[in-house]
């Protein structure tokens, strides 16, 4: 008796086909070496969704770094002033403070001037 597979292997095929859309030459149109790209870049997808949290954090700190100095001061001076002062804002509201309100940004690094 033959097997019968009814659309499955069609199916399949055509799922991972359609992940590799836009991809170059033989790995959009050829089954074997799409799936082994497609593979790879659910990996990188899984790794790189770890590295945008760090990417970001390294921004926040770097626009913070970057206020903080033209306050005189540096990061890690402000950074302890505020933990000293009991300030629990996190660093990405640090850095939006700094880009958007350099006012209220002077203020904290007064602040965090007093405590340390």
């Amino acid at each position: 008796m033959r097997v019968k597979r009814s659309s499955n292997r069609k199916d399949r095929r055509k799922k991972i086909l359609k992940l590799a859309e836009g991809y170059w030459g033989g790995k959009s149109r050829l089954h074997r070496t799409a799936k082994i790209q497609v593979e790879k870049s659910l990996q990188y997808a899984y790794r790189d969704r770890k590295q945008r949290k760090r990417h970001f954090r390294s921004l926040w700190i770097a626009r913070i770094n970057a206020a903080a100095r033209l306050n005189g001061t540096t990061y890690s001076v402000f950074i302890n002033g505020l933990k000293n002062a009991g300030c629990e804002l996190d660093r990405k509201v640090l850095a939006d403070i700094a880009v958007r309100d350099p006012k209220a940004f002077t203020e904290l690094v007064e602040l965090a001037k007093t405590t340390a």
